[in-house]
């Protein structure tokens, strides 16, 4: 057969399926190899996790493990157990599925890296790496990379550490691995933006080659070093800087320089976020920025270890980055002088001429120092006798003209004999075996340094740190001096490696050489494969440096004591600054180095050494004098300001210019300058020292918002204040200076420039440099002289910068070790205060002038505590106030018109304990009052946030707002959130929300529905408010259109938004607030001197200032106008309130976010309309609850419940409800019947049939100790029972309230701790957020309605309260800071914490989505959360409308319960204090109808004048029950004579006579909002006198009831009435005949009262349905049946429609 020949088709179509299966098989063997660079992540709903794994393949994982499709698997269920619903249509993949939170957290993270198939580089590839990761801080991540299978060396830091506890709080990073191939990712938290992302390139660890690059988010990155950076910010444009410690010159090149510090930090954005990356690691290495921008580096030894540290700011980053490697020294304030040096003077005579001609020209100079040439052929330890024979006088000579003398100290020790003996200090160190040895760790290694051959000692073996003590001890004793200079300690060998050279091994010639000067490992320093006691010198070459410091500073302290001296050191690594300075080596005289040296001592501040400067004039080569001069002026301003030149060029000290000539007057002018600010300068170190701060600081920390700033390196600050402009060019005047966003006053002339954020030609002659003050700084100074010895005797002296807001603040650290004060201004006002004012100067320093910049006014002086002699002001707006004599170190108070009002304080720490050194570290200012409760510390007025382009549209605002960054965050615990996010929305014409959050993070908000209109009113014509906002501060002002009145402005200092600490204040349009609670107030209107009142739900009986059973973040406010607003802040989380004079109002709360309403009324009654229509309108409880009722805690069994029955009912009380308290329970255990009253429920039936009613208490908590138990087993069962979060224990969070153990018998004689201790049993808390506890609960109370019938139930106890405090035991689980957050508002028992009496603050609960959230935030919600699913339970159980009453309560309660005022005290004042209760209910709402206290008090003895006087009071309480407490007497109607019994009986005919009146007035507030109990001022509010009423109250509109409410006189029983009286100006009640019984009066003819007006006039409105019927209605909760009915008594005949007429009518 022959061969086939294939059609042009049929080879087409083979050709493509070859290519599709070639394609095929390739996917295959991607996806079966891994060999993905992406991955997909773990579906997750709730990512609270900081790590984020990557994993290959397609991931949910179920949630459910029956099924994870329907029909076995529902939302519900899948919600009830915290995992996410997502329904797909793909099969098998799962609709419910964990989310991250089924997980642990991750402190700590361990991998093996396995290397993947590939060529090696430079061979000695390591396959198996060990990978840890640690979430060390908030901020800070550390990372390590390592060998998995053998140790490697490792930087032996001193003060490096990992810390001992976890991060206290939320991270502000997330970590993301990717498996394959292995990555990582650093996230910031907030923003998610991505850090560092190391994906875009690989890993390679070999022996001696590691790398590692990384992607970064921006371009501006600084750091980097020891190199020339001829500029601050680097260019990424694919520049490599090597980093290994070599002695070589700054030339502007790229190689490395004198110390090793693999650290950069880069600023983000305009944000100010910034974050530094650390590489702990001293091998050499190269580093390589490019455009990407990414970063790679390359190092030849070590390990990769990691840190990556996150801040808000720039200068957060700093202070970061030296919490891990040490803050630096407070240098000695002499070391802040002018310094004088050279390196070969010749001898000492040359030295004296050099020092006397400075001294002569009153050149301020400190320090004169000797380079090697005062040595002995330059031997350590020596003198040359001949040259500098006198040298061991040398430093009583400086001393007495007050100054100082330093002696240089190289580390190479020469092994030569002295010319006239041996060289000892040689033979010490050879005896102990301090030097470096070679290869075979024996012999020493030698090399050749300024001595000639010599050994080097090893600094890292202790016994050379012994020696170079002794020795440095030795020759201090000989040759006295007050500090040391150590050079040459990179280390420095003139030889390469040895005089032998080196060995030919992979340590001295490894494979792969970094890019260092030489590309020589050994070049100018020692063999690689030298031994030192940490390791081989190629891993600890680049720490010589470090360990020398760490050495010098032992022997410091031996020889120097307690007094501080000071160290400079050429060779450094991170860490150094915490012990020494650092100058930038040997430069030279030229107009480059001059420019390079700024962005050389902005690195160094960023290394943690701001003891930092160059060789002003240049260290080698022969300097010009305009040159000189200009390097004179900027060196002024070096921390570290010494002038210092090389061998054989000619003498550049100041005075050899001329004492005439321009450079000495230049340089005395801005020397004395320098002098005059030290003080400040020293307090800059200071801050340096304690909190990490800058000293020689970049602009662009200060400013970083601004882009320009970012690349500034021609000028610098000092702190936050100075700012310096030299001239950095030959033959110029003028210079292209940046002026930053605020006020700068010129320091020189005084003035204020008038251009900010821009480039200015900058007018600078021969003779000046550019030096300006940041408006907002109190700079402390002091008059100059020529040593520091001298201007410290000198008096003190400010100068005060005022900003915009004409305030400044500042501080000053003064000592001998031991003291310090700070300053603090505003508005007018200046006070010092001395802090730890122990130390007192012996040179009696005084404060004589004060100059304050930018003032506006000439001020009037009122100095009443000092002695001002002399007030003079110019055109400038400068204040000069002169001839003081403040005493340092005395607290003062210096004023001048313009002063901040006492009023106008808000109190920055309203902790106790207050203290100036408290409050000034907060930026806060302090200034004791005389007057009782002002704050002595406060916010100055620029504390706060301000807003970023806020603009508004038709129907409200939205825009972000910034911290000012000026202030760090008050309390560590708790940082501040720099941006926010702020939403006002205009909900109606007479409602707006404003609401203010976190937009990066989500946090808790409070799950409480409200009824928000579905579409804002965008018709500002409609609105009665306007909006505005002020940018800076921030501040929201809400105005009355009608009127003008500002009825909100939050423009006040203060405002705080932290992870745990939230505060903003408010201006008040006037005096008058009322509501907030639940707490016990002496007055209806609070009294706003300095008052705070604590929110949070407690079990705590009515007490002054005593937060109790329910929380009430609602007040109404009423303005000078009349009208009337309402402010809600929807906040659950433990709060206060401070309302002071000013008058303001501040709120303080723990959590959550600022969720404020606003209702506009204009009245009283509308707002409170207004408000019930937002938070949802009270219950209408049956008619029945109405009547009076009688209640005891102490019922031995149920005869004695019959007993008073019948006695009530022989009396012919009215008498319509009867309770039982716990007493009828077995052991207080819910759902049971005690064997005492085993016959209750008969006796309830026969009750009940005669018309009266019965309700039952149930207490929340149930007893887990029982065997058989069915409430509590069910409820495990169905998981209704707060527990721990998994994470911490999978248990209930157990607590005890009353339930007893079985099988006891109380001791109630033993203390109650005890009783609890021995008798109460182990009590869980149901979790009523859920809805298997509302299912749950239901059953239970439908079982117990089959034991026992009742109409109506009282839920107690549901703060929720406990007998111990968190739990049993007293250890609550997880972070401290939920049960004692950073601050503790003002509570009852707060030293106690929050767990105090209730639940630990880290249980989980879950709302009704399956949200976890702690009981930190939902607390205060629990009652809130018990009453609706009772009250359904009730509507379920009974069929009928009934009533539950509740003791804890939140907004919106009322749509649900009642409430009564708690566990009251039996006395006379309880009588008024119940009135302002009830009325408090009626404007916060919670339950504006039924509400009431106690009647004849709850704990303690009744006394029978008062038990009287409240049973009048009682009969007109909505909620009416005489109720008291266990072991006390009787004090029920008929416990006491018969003519109590007969008042008793004539107050209450009256109060069922009305009862159609009351019911009306129940159900207007239900249909409409209004209130039942009324404060006068709603009916009257045009009469002032009606604001300040409390001890009378109306019901409703039409009846005015005014008790007795104090022992007055004996009363009259048989008068004892209460009528209305003629102030009610219009009005017809609608009453009935009385009986004892509701249901019997209900069948009684109805009546009218009319009370004409003065125009003849009434009306009147009637409500009347079955009274506890349940009707249809799309309300949330079941409405009655009923008619509402209109009376006009004008038109009076329009009743003939009602069947039911009355029988009688009354005419007033």
């Amino acid at each position: 057969m022959g061969k086939r020949k294939f059609s042009g088709l049929e080879v087409t179509l083979i050709v493509l399926f070859l290519l599709v299966t070639v394609v095929a098989v390739v996917l295959v063997v991607l996806l079966a190899t891994g060999q993905s660079t992406s991955t997909l992540l773990f579906r997750h709903c709730h990512a609270s996790s900081p790590l984020r794994s990557l994993v290959g393949g397609r991931g949910r994982w179920g949630g459910h493990s029956a099924a994870l499709t329907p029909p076995f698997c529902s939302q519900r269920k899948c919600l009830q157990r915290g995992c996410c619903w997502d329904p797909v249509d793909e099969i098998n993949i799962p609709w419910c599925f964990f989310s991250l939170n089924h997980n642990y957290e991750v402190s700590r993270l361990e991998a093996v890296l396995k290397r993947r198939p590939a060529p090696t580089l430079f061979g000695g590839d390591i396959e198996q790496l060990s990978f840890q990761a640690e979430m060390q801080t908030q901020n800070r991540l550390r990372f390590k990379i390592t060998d998995a299978e053998r140790s490697r060396f490792e930087v032996p830091h001193e003060h490096v550490t990992s810390p001992a506890d976890p991060p206290g709080g939320a991270l502000n990073y997330e970590l993301e691995l990717l498996h394959i191939p292995f990555g990582l990712r650093v996230f910031r938290a907030s923003s998610k933006k991505l850090l560092f992302d190391t994906t875009v390139g690989p890993l390679v660890f070999a022996d001696q080659y590691l790398q590692l690059s990384a992607k970064l988010p921006s371009h501006n990155i600084y750091g980097l070093g020891e190199h020339v950076h001829q500029n601050f910010r680097h260019d990424t444009n694919w520049k490599t800087w090597p980093i290994f410690t070599r002695d070589s010159f700054p030339n502007g090149g790229t190689h490395n320089l004198y110390g090793h510090y693999p650290y950069f930090a880069c600023l983000e954005d305009e944000s100010g976020a910034s974050f530094g990356v650390f590489l702990m690691n001293s091998n050499a290495m190269e580093v390589t920025l490019q455009p990407a921008p990414a970063v790679t580096y390359r190092t030849i030894g070590g390990v990769l270890d990691f840190y990556i540290l996150l801040g808000d700011t720039p200068e957060a980053v700093v202070q970061e980055f030296l919490e891990l490697v040490g803050r630096p020294v407070i240098p000695p304030y002499w070391s802040l002088g002018f310094q004088l040096s050279r390196w070969d003077y010749g001898n000492l005579t040359e030295v004296k001429k050099t020092v006397e001609r400075n001294r002569e020209i009153g050149l301020p100079y400190d320090v004169q120092y000797t380079d090697i040439d005062y040595m002995e052929d330059k031997k350590d330890f020596t003198y040359n006798a001949v040259n500098f024979t006198e040298l061991p006088q040398f430093a009583d000579y400086m001393h007495a003209g007050g100054q100082k003398y330093i002696l240089i100290l190289d580390p190479a020790i020469s092994n030569k004999p002295r010319i006239n003996g041996p060289y000892e200090s040689y033979d010490r160190g050879t005896q102990k075996k301090a030097w470096v040895t070679e290869a075979d760790g024996e012999t020493p290694l030698l090399g050749e340094v300024w001595p000639g051959l010599a050994v080097f000692p090893d600094y890292t073996n202790p016994a050379c740190i012994e020696w170079w003590v002794d020795e440095i001890q030795r020759f201090h004793q000989e040759v006295k001096h007050d500090a040391l200079w150590i050079d040459m300690n990179e280390v420095s060998n003139f030889q390469k490696g040895s005089v032998n050279g080196c060995s030919i091994n992979n340590l001295n010639d490894p494979p792969f050489t970094p890019r260092i000067l030489d590309n020589l490992m050994y070049s100018k320093t020692l063999c690689m494969d030298a031994k030192q006691t940490w390791g081989s010198h190629y891993d600890v070459h680049s720490l010589y440096g470090y360990s020398m410091v760490l050495a010098t500073e032992v022997a410091l302290k031996k020889v120097f004591g307690n007094n501080r001296s000071l160290m400079l050191t050429r060779s450094s690594f991170p860490g150094v600054g915490k012990y020494s300075g650092h100058w930038l080596g040997d430069n030279a005289a030229t107009w480059n180095d001059i420019k390079w040296a700024i962005p050389g001592m902005l690195e160094f501040s960023l290394f943690g050494v701001p003891y930092i400067g160059a060789d002003i004039c240049g260290f080698f080569d022969d300097v010009s004098e305009e040159l000189c001069r200009r390097w004179m002026q900027v060196g002024a301003f070096y921390p570290f300001s010494r002038n210092h030149n090389a061998q054989n060029y000619k003498p550049q000290d100041p005075a050899w210019f001329g004492e005439d000539s321009l450079l000495v007057n230049t340089s005395k002018h801005y020397l004395n300058i320098r002098y005059t600010l030290l003080p400040y300068l020293y307090t800059l170190f200071y801050k340096a020292h304690a909190y990490g701060d800058t000293v020689v600081r970049p602009v662009m920390h200060e400013f970083y918002s601004d882009s320009a700033t970012w690349a500034v390196d021609r000028q610098f600050l000092w702190g936050p204040y100075l700012l310096i402009t030299p001239v950095l060019d030959p033959g110029v005047e003028t210079v292209a200076a940046y002026i930053p966003d605020s006020p700068w006053y010129d320091y020189e002339t005084e003035e204020k420039m008038t251009t900010r954020r821009q480039y200015i030609n900058m007018y600078l002659p021969a003779d000046k440099l550019g030096l300006h003050i940041r408006g907002g700084a109190i700079l402390p100074t002091q008059r100059p002289a020529v040593t520091t010895v001298y201007s410290r005797k000198n008096p003190m002296g400010l100068i005060i910068a005022l900003d915009d807001n004409e305030q400044a603040a500042g501080e000053l650290f003064w000592d001998d070790g031991e003291s310090r004060g700070r300053l603090a201004s505003v508005s007018g006002l200046l006070t010092m205060n001395a802090l730890h004012s122990t130390y007192v100067d012996p040179n009696d320093l005084r404060f004589e002038n004060i100059t304050v910049l930018g003032a506006n006014s000439i001020p009037t002086p009122q100095t009443p505590t000092a002695h001002m002699t002399t007030l003079t002001s110019v055109p400038l707006q400068v204040l000069y106030i002169r001839n003081l004599t403040l005493l340092l170190g005395q607290n003062y108070t210096v004023k001048w018109n313009g002063s901040v009002s006492e009023t106008e304080r808000f109190d920055c720490h309203p902790e106790e304990g207050s203290d100036a050194d408290k409050c000034l570290a907060r930026g806060c200012i302090w200034n004791p009052s005389e007057t009782p409760r002002v704050p002595w510390c406060f916010y100055p007025n620029d504390y706060g946030y301000k807003a970023v382009s806020p603009t508004p549209d038709t129907t409200g605002w939205s825009f972000e707002i910034q911290r000012n960054a000026r202030y760090r965050s008050q309390r560590l615990e708790s940082p501040d959130i720099n941006t926010l996010r702020v939403e006002i929305k205009y909900l109606s014409a007479d409602m707006l929300q404003f609401k203010i959050y976190d937009p990066a993070n989500k946090r808790y908000e409070v799950p409480v529905p409200l009824n928000i209109p579905p579409t804002p009113e965008a018709d500002p014509n409609k609105r009665l408010y306007d909006v505005e906002v002020n940018e800076q501060p921030f501040g929201i002002k809400v105005i009355r259109k009608s009127t003008g009145t500002v009825i909100w402005d939050s423009t006040l200092p203060g405002f705080t938004f932290s992870d745990l600490f939230i505060q903003i204040s408010t201006r008040l349009p006037s005096n008058y607030i009322y509501g907030f609670g639940e707490t016990e107030h002496s007055s209806y209107h609070h009294d706003l001197n300095w008052h705070t009142w604590g929110m949070f739900s407690k079990d705590q009986p009515p007490g002054y200032k005593m937060n109790c059973y329910g929380v009430q973040p609602f007040y109404m406010g009423l303005e000078n106008t009349m009208d009337a607003h309402g402010v809600l802040l929807l906040n659950s989380n433990a709060m206060d309130v401070t309302l002071q004079p000013t008058p303001a109002l501040t709120y303080r709360t723990v959590g959550g976010i600022l969720d404020f309403f606003i209702v506009m009324g204009p009245t009283p009654e509308q707002v409170v309309q207004e408000y019930t229509e937002l938070v949802g309108r009270p219950v209408l409880p049956a008619y029945w609850s109405l009547g009076f009722q009688l209640c005891r805690y102490g019922y031995q069994n149920t005869m004695e419940i019959e007993n008073l029955y019948n006695e009530m009912r022989n009396a012919g009380i009215p008498y319509d409800i009867q309770y039982a308290d716990i007493d009828y329970m077995e052991r207080q255990l819910d759902f049971t019947i005690d064997k005492d009253f085993q016959d209750l429920p008969e006796l309830v039936n026969t009750m009940r049939s005669e018309g009266m009613r019965f309700i039952f208490i149930l207490d929340p908590a149930i007893s887990g100790n029982e065997t058989d138990y069915p409430a509590f087993t069910r409820g495990h069962e169905k998981d209704v029972f707060i527990k721990w979060p998994l994470e911490l224990e999978d248990d209930i969070v157990w607590g005890k309230v009353w339930p007893d153990f079985p099988n006891v018998t109380v001791d109630e004689s033993l203390d109650w701790d005890t009783q609890v201790e021995l008798y109460r049993a182990y009590t869980a808390f149901p979790d009523f957020f859920r809805n298997q506890t509302a299912e749950w609960w239901l059953q239970e109370i439908k079982e117990f309605y089959v034991k026992m019938k009742f109409d109506g139930l009282w839920i107690d106890m549901n703060e929720p309260a406990s007998f111990v405090h968190g739990t049993v035991g007293g250890k609550c689980l997880g972070p401290e800071k939920y049960d004692y957050p950073p601050y503790m508002p003002q509570l009852e028992s707060k030293n106690e914490g929050l767990k105090h009496k209730t639940l630990c603050m880290n249980s989980e609960q879950f709302l009704a989505d399956g949200t976890p959230v702690k009981h930190f935030d939902v607390h205060n919600l629990y009652g809130w959360s018990h009453a609706k699913p009772t009250y359904d339970a009730l509507l379920a159980v009974t069929g009928e409308r009934g009533v539950v009453v509740s003791r804890s309560t939140y907004p919106s309660s009322g749509k649900w319960v009642g409430h009564w005022l708690g566990d009251n005290t039996s006395g006379w004042d309880q009588l008024f204090k119940s009135i302002i209760g009830t009325r408090s209910f009626s404007p916060s709402s919670l339950y504006p109808s039924h509400t009431g206290a106690d009647i004849c008090g709850f704990f303690n003895s009744a006394e029978y004048e008062m038990c009287l006087r409240w049973m009048q009071l009682g009969a007109f309480y909505p909620y009416s029950r005489n109720h008291n407490g266990k072991g006390n007497p009787r004090q029920d109607p008929v416990a006491w004579n018969s003519t109590f019994a007969e008042a008793s009986r004539n107050v209450l005919n009256i109060r069922y006579t009305l009862l159609p009146y009351l019911y009306t007035l129940m159900f207007e507030a239900h249909a409409t909002g209004s209130t039942v109990v009324r404060p006068l001022l709603h009916e009257f509010v045009t009469d002032k006198v009606t604001w300040e009423i409390y001890r009378q109250f109306l019901w409703g509109p039409a009846l005015l009831i005014s008790p007795v409410t104090d022992l007055v006189r004996p009363a009259s029983p048989a008068g004892s009435r209460v009528r209305a009286p003629a102030l009610i100006d219009k009005a017809m009640c609608v009453g009935l005949l009385c009986t004892s019984r509701c249901f019997r009066s209900r069948k009684n003819p109805l009546g009218l009262i009319v009370a004409l007006s003065d125009a003849g006039a009434a009306q009147g409105t009637f409500f009347w349905d079955d009274g506890q019927g349940i009707g249809e209605s799309p309300r949330a909760v079941p409405q009655p049946r009923g008619a509402s009915l209109r009376l006009f008594g004008a038109k009076f005949a329009r009743l003939s429609r009602w069947k039911r007429r009355p029988s009688s009518m009354t005419l007033i």
